[in-house]
């Protein structure tokens, strides 16, 4: 049998470790899904949703012991972790709230023809294996989990490495609530048991979230299985901003900086590229960055620290190739290294000395999974940085001459997941309805915000474009 730990982004130390399961006690397990599903199928409906309510009490029970807990698996500030769990009930209270409606059978009576009686019956799929991320490993696995049961589905749930303990919360949840044994499974798996799942016979859906590149390799594992499994894929983002003359400055550049940097950047619809109309760009850009400074870069597990560090050393080293490129390319650093002192500082690490066990505390500019925030100006679409998935607290901030070119530079992407528009609405009502319909009718985008950014509502279909993946999930769509 194989393990996999979780390392503490914050103090590279082992913080829990689970066990692979042998391929025949794989297989054994995706048997009592799918024996299980058949029975739930048969449940009413109204038995079902009744279970999820239960369900929302039982994680409000838990939502004191998951902040930190979290924290420590993947390195948020704890004072940003209670956040993830109101997103998590607002989204489920929403999701059991459209379920009767969105599951009902869809009458075709008003185009029947005479003796003909026309329906569309919405049926589960069987078994729907999740695989689910680390950078916000509650909300999304609830866009999947919760609506997969509570259509009639067994649940299959590998979490990420990073974050086992966030699926077995929502296993011990549904339990207490009195979902049947075997509907709602925890796996912790490699990447070749993954792959064993999706093309399981009697594995009939997977939904991932993570990676293009993994995404594209499930996509293909899937459409290669004997079934032709369903996928759906919610991947990368680089998602742009634009901000126009009459916006708020004060407020934009608030909400924009907490919308590239909270969670490190670590977000899949976080801001990674804005563009600033010529007439604001220097007010902007000052305020922007002056934000940026008070930021209180350190220790996760302090609730006076507003960012942590980043996944993981590696993931820390290809953000800063990514801003040491740029700037070799032309860009230019506005937010000095220094200021963020946890930058400059290696973990902890045991390693053999005189033949003594001792810890060192080594300092430098590399070795440790906290990264300090960067602004780059004098940026251009020719720089990694405006244009790959960085994943960490930088941004590029680009001048444009009008809406056009903001337009043309935010459609230069092989992504399309969000983009935000900042303008003022409250003073200009009609030009700025009228700014924002250009963007929505020409962006190539999933979502489109106004004078908000970073933020799935329930209501709304959540859905990319391009690489940003396929398929949808939230809102009855």
């Amino acid at each position: 049998m194989s393990i996999q730990t979780t390392i503490s982004p914050h103090n590279q130390q082992p913080y829990v470790s689970r066990t692979y399961p042998l391929p025949e006690d794989l297989d054994a397990t995706i048997k009592k899904a799918a024996a299980a599903q058949k029975e739930w199928a048969a449940v009413p409906l109204e038995k079902r949703i009744a279970i999820g309510r239960q369900y929302i009490k039982e994680i409000e029970a838990m939502k004191e012991d998951i902040p930190l807990e979290l924290t420590l698996q993947m390195g948020r500030p704890v004072a940003q972790g209670a956040g993830e769990v109101r997103g998590l009930l607002e989204r489920s209270n929403y999701l059991l709230d459209i379920a009767a409606s969105s599951l009902a059978d869809v009458s075709l009576a008003d185009t029947d023809k005479p003796g003909f009686k026309r329906y569309i019956k919405r049926v589960p799929l069987g078994v729907v294996f999740v695989i689910a991320p680390w950078n916000f490993p509650y909300l999304t696995t609830v866009n999947s989990v919760l609506p997969a049961l509570i259509a009639g589905n067994a649940v299959l749930l590998k979490p990420s490495p990073q974050t086992p303990i966030t699926a077995e919360r929502f296993a011990i949840a549904f339990t207490r609530a009195g979902l049947p044994e075997n509907l709602l499974q925890v796996v912790h798996l490699s990447p070749e048991l993954a792959s064993d799942v999706i093309k399981h016979p009697l594995v009939n859906f997977v939904s991932f979230t993570g990676s293009v590149a993994v995404g594209r390799v499930i996509s293909e594992t899937a459409a290669k299985a004997s079934g032709f499994t369903g996928s759906a894929l919610e991947l990368g983002g680089k998602d742009p901003a634009y901000v126009a003359p009459d916006a708020d400055l004060d407020y934009t550049a608030a909400e924009l900086v907490d919308g590239a940097f909270f969670n490190s950047g670590q977000s899949c619809c976080a801001i990674e590229r804005i563009y600033v109309h010529e007439a604001v760009y220097d007010q902007f850009v000052a305020k922007f960055v002056d934000i940026t400074k008070n930021y209180r870069l350190g220790d996760p597990t302090s609730t006076e620290t507003n960012l942590g560090p980043v996944v993981s050393l590696a993931s820390a080293e290809k953000i800063r190739k990514q801003v040491a490129d740029a700037i070799k390319q032309g860009a230019k650093g506005l937010i000095p290294e220094d200021l963020f002192t946890a930058a400059k500082a290696y973990a902890l690490f045991p390693f053999e000395f005189c033949l003594s066990k001792l810890t060192f505390l080594v300092l430098g500019d590399s070795g440790t999974a906290f990264v300090a925030p960067q602004v780059l100006v004098d940026v251009n679409h020719t720089m990694d940085v405006m244009t790959e998935e960085t994943f960490g607290p930088v941004v590029g901030i680009q001048r444009v001459a009008s809406a056009s070119e903001a337009i043309s530079l935010m459609n230069d992407s092989k992504y399309g997941l969000t983009a935000s528009i900042w303008t003022n609405i409250e003073a200009n009502a009609a030009s700025s309805e009228e700014l924002f319909l250009k963007f929505v009718n020409e962006l190539e985008t999933g979502t489109v915000f106004l004078n908000r950014c970073d933020y799935l509502d329930p209501a709304l279909s959540w859905v990319g474009v391009k690489d940003s993946g396929r398929g949808v999930s939230l809102s009855k769509f």
